[in-house]
């Protein structure tokens, strides 16, 4: 299917610069958080040529494709801002587009060709996610997003079927992790989970370009994913894609966020704004029970059993999966801001701790129903939510999707993603380097290969403090590291 020459549609298209848009929006409000800082130090270790330039850099210096791959990818996801699909399990597709574009601007291809693997890409990592549900077997989700990166790279380079199959299967076989990174106290290592994911699809298609092979069959071996890692060696897995000669069309299916948290409590931030001048005065709250689908429930609800989840000196990452808390702040401040709604002083306030206390989930059979529904107009990321007050007073409402979702409110169109990457770049892009890199965009399909380094944001280099940490790439003989040995010692 990624090797089959169909074209891709005009509104495949323009979504596909929308979400190269929102990509950019959120890695310009991430650029000097440590995660990225650190990637962006370790990416510019490895300055290559010609290369793919990294988000925030001057677009003239570049760096390995694969450690392109892996900043810009950190960058896009460290803020948890960017497109989602949700199915039998999740994902955030627009994973896939640092590690493409990367190998597009070193291999000197044009729009055409970064459109073109970005679709395929879109496709089959939303194919994977309706077909095999990685979340009950305890594997992160990044195990569909190695094998539809590399699938896209292979797209956009052109490559024969035989290589790309042996791509996707090695960059399934060294992505497979646990879910841990997303359980507990959560890490940063939440970003840089998908952007080792495109550094690995980056390396397995180069590796098969020169005659090696991978793992196979990597899902279905004796030995293999399914057998042993998913639902067992009698168990079958239905992924559908498309019939040849069939437009990739799975890009229009996803959907971006607002706002800067976990996709299911986006839906439940714009009920919040809703619900709270009805209940007006906080502090008359008793309980809050949020109805809601078993993953809402299991991942960023109560019924994970995370304690993390309710403790106010929690990390950004575990309070961006705790539900109990966003709903808190969304009820007070009546919306969410990405930076000061994570701030420690903000989850620290006695008001906000007392309320978030008072909250719990728990699993509604028809939410979960409709979470896992294949009609996209059934299909709901909301809940309903019951508040009761100290006098006995119940407050109700329910809300299926976002706002922003294409059936909610105020559907996501080219002007709202505009209007987020304006505002995320503030103070961070000057308005020219924003000017610029919208009119590259608006030429996407057109683009030619000089201009693809154009697709990445340029910000003041004097915001771009140097990471205040030491590692392998930056050691030195100091007095922090070992003398170099004498030659004859290395020799012998």
């Amino acid at each position: 299917m990624a090797t089959d020459p169909v074209a891709v549609e005009p509104d495949v298209a323009l979504m596909i610069g929308n979400r190269i848009i929102d990509n950019a929006a959120v890695a310009a409000a991430s650029l000097t958080r440590r995660p990225v800082v650190n990637a962006r130090f370790q990416a510019n270790a490895h300055p290559f040529r010609p290369g793919a330039t990294v988000f925030g850099m001057s677009l003239h210096r570049r760096v390995s494709p694969e450690w392109a791959a892996w900043a810009n990818g950190v960058a896009v996801r460290e803020l948890d801002f960017h497109d989602t699909f949700l199915a039998a399990d999740y994902s955030h597709p627009g994973d896939n587009i640092p590690p493409v574009l990367a190998v597009v601007q070193h291999c000197g291809l044009d729009g055409a060709a970064l459109v073109r693997g970005l679709a395929a890409a879109y496709q089959i990592q939303v194919d994977l996610v309706k077909g095999i549900c990685l979340h009950e077997h305890k594997i992160d989700h990044i195990a569909h997003l190695g094998p539809s990166a590399a699938a896209g790279i292979g797209a956009a380079l052109g490559l024969p079927t035989e290589m790309v199959y042996q791509a996707v299967q090695q960059a399934l076989h060294v992505t497979t992790t646990t879910r841990q990174s997303r359980k507990g106290e959560i890490s940063s290592w939440k970003a840089y989970a998908p952007a080792f994911a495109g550094k690995m699809a980056v390396e397995a298609v180069d590796r098969v370009m020169r005659g090696e092979g991978a793992p196979s069959p990597a899902w279905e071996g004796e030995d293999g994913f399914i057998a042993w890692m998913l639902g067992g060696p009698e168990v079958s897995y239905l992924v559908r894609l498309p019939e040849k000669g069939e437009p990739k069309r799975a890009i229009l299916e996803t959907y971006t966020k607002e706002h800067s948290a976990e996709y299911q409590s986006q839906a439940l931030i714009d009920l919040a704004r809703r619900m709270g001048p009805r209940i007006g005065d906080l502090s008359r709250v008793k309980s809050i029970v949020i109805h809601t689908s078993h993953h809402t429930h299991y991942v960023i609800g109560t019924g994970a059993g995370d304690p993390q989840k309710m403790d106010p000196k929690a990390s950004r990452e575990t309070l961006d999966h705790s539900i109990m808390y966003i709903f808190a702040v969304a009820l007070e401040d009546g919306g969410w801001h990405h930076e000061r709604s994570y701030a420690p002083e903000r989850a620290a306030r006695p008001a906000t701790v007392a309320l978030w206390h008072k909250i719990s989930t728990v699993e509604d059979s028809e939410w979960t129903r409709r979470y896992h529904s294949h009609n996209p107009k059934e299909k709901a990321f909301g809940g309903r939510v019951v508040v009761r007050l100290n006098d006995g007073r119940v407050i109700e409402d329910s809300i299926a999707v976002a706002d922003a979702h294409p059936l909610g409110a105020r559907p996501f169109e080219r002007a709202h993603y505009i209007a987020k990457f304006r505002t995320l770049a503030e103070g961070i892009i000057t308005p020219s380097e924003q000017d610029r890199f919208l009119a590259t965009v608006e030429r996407l399909p057109t683009l030619s290969a000089d201009h693809m380094s154009g697709l990445t944001v340029a910000a003041d280099p004097t915001l771009l403090a140097p990471s205040d940490t030491t590692g392998i790439f930056d050691w030195r003989a100091t007095d922090a590291a070992p003398a170099a040995a004498p030659l004859s010692a290395v020799s012998a």
